[in-house]
C-alpha cells in the first residue's frame, strides 16, 4: 500500500465526521432493531409484515439485528474510527501535559485572564523567592522555579492527567464493543464455531421436572447446559382481580448426579451457575394437579402428578381418588372437587381450595389430602462471557465522563521581580475548562496568599 492510500485512510477514519455519520446510523438502526420484535420464528414476521418484507427482512438478519453481519460490521468500522481518532489526537495532548511550562514568557503573564500581583515591601530577592515556594507549598501545590532574565520564575499544575478522561470514555466504549461481540450468539456461532461459548435460550420447566439442555432463542436447537437443572417448587400469587402479583420458583442444579446449588429465584433475582444464568421470565398454569396423600393410621404417603379427571388407583394406601370437577378463572384453578374411597362404603365428595389441607375420614381410618395446581416456570438463559468487559466498560465510562466534564487542568505561575526598587510577586492562571470554577480557584489562591503576606 502506497504512501497515499495510507494518509487517505488515516484521514478517513480520524475524521469526526465519519464518528457522527457512524453513530448517527447506529442510532438509527437501533430504533429498528427496538420497534421491530427480535427473534421470533419466520412465520411471525410473515404474518406481520407480509411473505416479500419478512423475506427481505431475513435477508438482511433484522429479526435478529443486533447480531446481524452489517450491525457488527458498524460496530466494527466505529471502534476503527474512535481508535483511530484517539491515536491522532493522544501526542498533542501528551505534548500539552508534559511541556516545560517554565519556558513561558513572563510578559505572558499579565495578558491572562486570572492575574494579581502582590508587592513583597522590605523583602530581598532571595526572601521573596522563599516565600513564594512556600505559598504554593502551604496550599498543595507542588511547585518548580527557574531563573530568568529579571526575576525567577514558578509553575505549578493540578489535574494535567484529566486532559486524558475523553480518552478514557474512548478506552469504555471499545470495552463495550468488546464485551458485546464476545458476548454474542452469533459471532460465537459463525466466528468462534463454538455455539456453546455464548448463547441465549429458553425453556418452559414443569414442577418436579429436570432439563440438562435449553432451546435456542435463534434457532430453536437444543443447547446442551453441561449439568442438570431441576424446578423443585413453583409459588405464585394474585391480585383480587386476578393478575398475577408475584411468582417465584425453587430450582436445583445437580452436576454429575450431585446436588450443587438450590436457589429461589423471581423476576430480577437470577440463579447463576458455570457462567449460564437462569432468569424467571414467565410460567404455564396446567390443567393436572401435584397431589399430596397420607394414610395416617398407616403412615404411607404418596406425592404425584395426576391429570384432572382421572381414578388414580393408590395400592399402597389402600384408597383410589381423583379430581372430578375445577371451578376456574381463566387459566387459574379457583377450587377443586375431589373424589375419595377406600373400598369401604360410600365414596367421599368434597370442594377444597389448592394448597389447603383436607383430612378425610373413612372407616379404614383417617387420610390427609393436599393438592396444588401444576405450574411450569418459564426461564430465559444466557451465557455471556463478555458480560464482566461490559460491566468494567460501563464503570470506566462513569470515572471518564467524570473526569472529562467535572475536572480540570489548572495552571498558576508566579514571577518574582524587583521593579523601581520594590519586589512584587505577579500570579497567573489558567484551566483549558470550567474556567468559572477556576476563577473561583484562584481567588481564593490568591486570598490566602495575601493573608499569608499580612
Amino acid at each position: 500500500m502506497s504512501t497515499q492510500n495510507k494518509n487517505a485512510f488515516w484521514s478517513l477514519f480520524s475524521s469526526v465526521k465519519l464518528a457522527l455519520f457512524l453513530l448517527f446510523t447506529l442510532a438509527t438502526t437501533s430504533i429498528i432493531g427496538t420497534i421491530v420484535p427480535q427473534n421470533n420464528p419466520p412465520e411471525f414476521y410473515i404474518k406481520l409484515y407480509g411473505a416479500n418484507l419478512a423475506r427481505f427482512m431475513q435477508t438482511l438478519g433484522v429479526p435478529d439485528m443486533y447480531n446481524s453481519w452489517w450491525f457488527i460490521g458498524l460496530l466494527i468500522l466505529f471502534s476503527l474510527n474512535l481508535i483511530v481518532c484517539s491515536l491522532e489526537r493522544i501526542p498533542n495532548v501528551w505534548r500539552l501535559v508534559t511541556q516545560d511550562n517554565l519556558k513561558t514568557n513572563p510578559d505572558k503573564l499579565e495578558k491572562m485572564g486570572q492575574r494579581e500581583i502582590i508587592p513583597l515591601p522590605g523583602t530581598s530577592m532571595g526572601e521573596a523567592v522563599a516565600k513564594t515556594t512556600s505559598y504554593f507549598a502551604r496550599q498543595g501545590w507542588k511547585v518548580a522555579k527557574r531563573d530568568k532574565d529579571g526575576g525567577t520564575l514558578f509553575f505549578a499544575q493540578k489535574g494535567a492527567w484529566t486532559r486524558f478522561g475523553v480518552y478514557l470514555v474512548h478506552s469504555s466504549i471499545l470495552i463495550i464493543l468488546a464485551g458485546a461481540i464476545i458476548g454474542s450468539p452469533t459471532v460465537a456461532r459463525k466466528f468462534f464455531r463454538a455455539p456453546n461459548f455464548a448463547f441465549k435460550g429458553s425453556v418452559m420447566l414443569p414442577e418436579g421436572r429436570a432439563t440438562n439442555f435449553i432451546y435456542s432463542s435463534q434457532n430453536g436447537r437444543e443447547i446442551p447446559l453441561g449439568f442438570t437443572v431441576r424446578c423443585d417448587h413453583f409459588d405464585i400469587e394474585y391480585y383480587s382481580n386476578g393478575m398475577p402479583k408475584d411468582y417465584r420458583a425453587k430450582l436445583t442444579v445437580l452436576d454429575h448426579g450431585k446436588v450443587v446449588l438450590q436457589r429461589d429465584i423471581e423476576v430480577n433475582k437470577p440463579l447463576r451457575y458455570k457462567g449460564i444464568t437462569f432468569y424467571q421470565a414467565s410460567y404455564q398454569p396446567y390443567p393436572s394437579f401435584i397431589v399430596q396423600l397420607t394414610n395416617k393410621k398407616t403412615g404411607v404417603e404418596k406425592k404425584d402428578i395426576i391429570p384432572a379427571r382421572e381414578q388414580i388407583v393408590w395400592k399402597k394406601g389402600g384408597a383410589r381418588f381423583g379430581i372430578i370437577n375445577m371451578q376456574t378463572r381463566g387459566q387459574i384453578v379457583e377450587r377443586i372437587k375431589v373424589w375419595f374411597t377406600d373400598n369401604q362404603g360410600e365414596p367421599s365428595e368434597f370442594w377444597i381450595e389448592p394448597n389447603r389441607e383436607a383430612v378425610i375420614k373413612r372407616p379404614s381410618g383417617e387420610f390427609l389430602f393436599k393438592a396444588k395446581q401444576l405450574y411450569a416456570t418459564g426461564l430465559q438463559v444466557s451465557k455471556d462471557p463478555g458480560v464482566w468487559l461490559v460491566y468494567l466498560g460501563c464503570a470506566l465510562m462513569l470515572v471518564g465522563l467524570t473526569v472529562a466534564f467535572f475536572m480540570s487542568h489548572r495552571k498558576i505561575w508566579a514571577f518574582v521581580s524587583e521593579k523601581e526598587g520594590q519586589i512584587t510577586v505577579l500570579f497567573a492562571g489558567s484551566a483549558n475548562k470550567n474556567k468559572l470554577g477556576f476563577e473561583k480557584t484562584f481567588t481564593a489562591f490568591i486570598d490566602k496568599i495575601k493573608g499569608f503576606a499580612s
